[in-house]
């Protein structure tokens, strides 16, 4: 378990940069592109934010949120590969890996119920929002997950994040990867969409950019050569890759 409690808030420390006093503060996030029947029929699992919601109403994305405070405290069953960990450390705060990867877990789960566990035991100290996860003899599990992509929201929006996608076999998950039915409410007409499909729903700009890359990763069957970031700390837009 980690010795060390990361504010989340801390996203712009790790990018060199700093938000502007003006602008909302910069969160760390995580989401998470669930593919399923990558090698036949490509499809994506997405929802629909709700009209009254403060950060992107009406459009549909992929599960994910905001890095919580003891999220980097949860016990790991499994990590992601040592390429993954190594480009989740550049440009962010030291130590932040895990609870983005953490994070992660759990937005899928309460976002759509479905979950990336093995077997294991409950710690005795565990947070409360993750108490339900660990009932059933359950440890969250990030094997397989490969992170693809980065983007900072820009500046002057009600909401900013610097979020972290995920790309995932669906197949990894435990359970029925058609049952929506323990899902929270946050996202709405949780469904299985073809990726050429998936670009005629209302999307932010940068999920369509991220279904793009996740088009490329499929047909190749192969993790990416490099993630690439959309760094929006300021008004003037720095595009990278992490390699």
């Amino acid at each position: 378990m980690a010795s060390k409690r990361i504010n989340p808030l801390d996203a712009a420390e790790g990018t060199g940069q700093s938000a502007t006093m003006n602008d909302a503060p910069i969160r760390n996030a995580a989401s998470v592109i669930l593919l399923r029947d990558a090698a036949t029929n490509p499809r994506v699992l997405m929802g629909q934010r709700g009209k009254n919601a403060a950060f992107m109403p009406n459009k549909y994305v992929f599960p994910g949120g905001a890095v919580e405070l003891d999220d980097g405290d949860v016990p790991l069953a499994a990590m992601p590969g040592a390429e993954t960990m190594n480009r989740l450390a550049m440009r962010s705060p030291v130590g932040m890996e895990r609870a983005i990867i953490a994070s992660a877990i759990r937005e899928v789960w309460e976002e759509t119920g479905l979950k990336f566990s093995a077997p294991g035991t409950s710690p005795a100290d565990l947070p409360d929002d993750w108490a339900a996860f660990f009932a059933a003899g359950e440890v969250p599990s990030a094997a397989g997950f490969h992170y693809i992509f980065r983007a900072i929201t820009p500046p002057k929006r009600p909401r900013r994040f610097d979020a972290r996608f995920f790309l995932v076999d669906a197949e990894r998950a435990t359970g029925d990867l058609d049952d929506f039915s323990t899902a929270e409410d946050e996202l709405s007409h949780l469904h299985w969409v073809e990726l050429d499909e998936a670009r005629k729903l209302n999307l932010p700009f940068i999920t369509e950019v991220v279904l793009a890359e996740v088009a490329a990763l499929a047909r190749s069957g192969k993790p990416p050569t490099s993630v690439p970031f959309f760094n929006n700390t300021h008004d003037i837009s720095e595009f990278l890759r992490l390699s």
